[in-house]
Formats: C-alpha cells, structure tokens, sequence
C-alpha cells in the first residue's frame, strides 16, 4: 500500500490529515472506567460525556476506532490536552514506532499485526498516549483487535490490573501486541516450512513469487518490531515519572519477548535468503536427473541405431541378409547388449 504522504507537502505543522486506508465504518468511542472496587464502560455518542480525568483513584481508558474522520480526532485530542503534533501523528499511519515524551503524558506508537484471510500479515497502527491516571488508544478502526483479553480481565477484575496504576494498562496492551507477534510468526513459520519442502521436492516458478513475497512481509515485520525494541527499553529506563517502579519488571518482560519476536525473524529472513539458493540448485539437480536419464538412453541405443543401420543398408550381396534365423538373431543380439550395459550402469551406480 502506498501512503498519500504527498498530501502534507507544504502544509503548516500540526495539520490533520489522514494518511492510511479509508473506512467505511463510524468512528467507535469506547470508555472503561475502573477502580479496585468496579468497573463502568460504555460507548460514547458524545464527546461531552467521554472523560472522567477529574477522579484520580479511578482509572480511565478511552478507546477509539478510526482516524479517518479528522475533525473528531481533533476534538478527542482537545478533550485530552494532547498537543498538535500528536495529532498529526496519530492520523498518520505510518509512523515508526516511537516514544515521545511530553511530560505530562507519553505518546507511544505501535503496530498491530495479524493475519489476513488469505494468509496475508495485515498492520494496524495504535497510537497510545498514557497520562496519570488515563489512557487514550486510537486504531485505524480495522475489524477487531488483540485488546479483548484486557477488556476481560478489567470487567472481571481478574489480575493485578484493576489495582494497579495507568502505567499497567498501557503495558497490558503493549504486551498484548507483542504477545500477538508470536501467532503471526508462528503461521508464517508454517508458511515457510511449506515452501520449503515445496522448493526441495518440487520446485515451481510460483514458488519464487511466494518467497519474494514472505520477504517483503519479513521486511514489513522487521520494520514493525525493530523500533518498538528502543520503545520498551526507554519505558524500562524510566525516564518519565508515570512509569512506577512496580511496572519496570513487567516491561523488562516485554522487552525479552520482544527480543524473541526478533530473532524469529530474523532466522526467517535468513532461511528465506538462503531459499532462493535451495531452489536454483533443485531446479539443477533436477535438470541433472533429466541429462543423465537422457544420456543414459541415448548411450543405449547408440549401438542398437548402429546395427540396425548396418543392416538397413540395402546391398545385395550381404551375406547375413540369407541366414534363416538372421532376424531374431539380430534383435536378440541388441537386446543382449541394452541388458549387459544396463547391469553395467547399475554396477557402475548411475542408474
């Protein structure tokens, strides 16, 4: 997909403008506000009602889904103090992932990865921005995400994160992220594994199209994963006052997780680079079968071609042309030597 960033040419900084797929859904507001004691969510239908930053003891994570509409992201922002220039970034999707530090709150950057319907890697960016006692997650609006286990968790109170800080909730969904990476190696590496069964035992010309194809996601998970290693390694320093100290441990965690996403792609890049090879030399080695099948029958019937030559030729005073058991005689002979040199062939292992 190609990015329109052409459209911010020129324009001052801080001007909004969608640069990523458009959708056709509504924009989707979703407000869980929780304590140690309970949990109240709902959906928003109007901005007025959406924030509850005024109680410190409570936690608030507002959750929205789509970016393409502007003008509503603008007034999410406002209702949060989010500065222009988080803006920008949030509607624009192809953001590295990246922390930024704006001292009352951190806006963190992430993808989301998962598996399309025909085996393709689909990314999602969400943007998060952690305050003191709130979070603010925004998604492209695609069709579900990895969040459903937290949400889970946050109505049944299940775990630590009903009694813990913002700082937690904004870990609990990095680690939901990083978690999900795993599930997409693991069907890429599935992927893999056929081909490459597929490049050793029977190698296509489509199967190049699908290697190059399994680079370019690769490259796409490298370019997703990589960055958010310096991400959760500057939340690990903590640098900023809103990461507490019982949240480091958790985010040290992560950090190892991420680490292992890493490696794991990069043992796929290196197969996939050393693939191409595998299939250049099957496709050699099979060639080299053929040619030597060939030659091998060519060899054989080289002398059979010569008697039956000699024998074509069509003079009258050859004197086997009057022998009675001439005929069999001549076939039997030919057999004979196809036989004796393939025991030779095979005595000599080329058969």
């Amino acid at each position: 997909m190609i990015k329109k960033r052409a459209l911010k040419s020129g324009l001052p900084p801080g001007t909004l403008v969608h640069i990523g797929e458009k959708s056709d859904r509504e924009i989707k507001i979703t407000v869980m506000d929780y304590s140690p004691a309970g949990c109240e969510e709902k959906t928003i239908t109007s901005l007025n009602e959406c924030f509850y930053f005024s109680d410190p003891d409570r936690i608030s994570w507002i959750d929205v889904e789509g970016l393409h509409e502007v003008e509503m992201v603008r007034q999410v922002g406002d209702c949060g103090g989010l500065h222009p220039l988080v803006l920008e970034d949030i509607v624009n999707t192809d953001q590295r992932p990246k922390l930024d530090d704006y001292g009352d709150y951190l806006y963190i950057v992430l993808k989301m990865l998962r598996t399309g319907t025909e085996g393709e890697i689909v990314t999602e960016q969400v943007s998060i921005v952690l305050g003191s006692h709130f979070v603010i997650s925004f998604q492209e609006g695609m069709e579900g995400d990895v969040f459903n286990p937290i949400r889970q968790r946050i109505r049944g109170g299940k775990g630590k994160i009903r009694d813990m800080g913002a700082d937690y909730l904004v870990y609990s969904l990095i680690d939901a992220v990083v978690d999900n990476y795993f599930v997409v190696l693991e069907g890429v590496g599935e992927r893999i594994e056929d081909l490459e069964e597929a490049v050793v035992l029977e190698p296509k010309p489509e199967t190049v199209k699908e290697i190059h194809r399994l680079k370019r996601e690769m490259i796409l998970l490298r370019k997703a994963v990589w960055p958010l290693r310096e991400v959760i390694a500057a939340l690990d320093r903590r640098d900023s006052r809103l990461i507490s100290e019982p949240v480091v441990i958790y985010l040290r965690d992560v950090y190892d997780h991420t680490i292992q996403v890493i490696d794991t792609i990069e043992a796929s890049r290196d197969m996939l680079a050393g693939m191409l090879d595998i299939h250049l030399s099957s496709i050699s080695n099979r060639m080299n079968e053929i040619m030597k099948f060939l030659t091998i029958i060519g060899t054989i019937f080289l002398p059979l071609t010569f008697i039956a030559g000699v024998y074509g030729m069509n003079f009258q005073y050859m004197p086997e042309y009057h022998v009675k058991w001439g005929y069999p005689a001549c076939l039997f002979a030919m057999l004979l030597i196809a036989v004796a040199m393939l025991a030779y062939f095979r005595r000599k292992k080329w058969l």
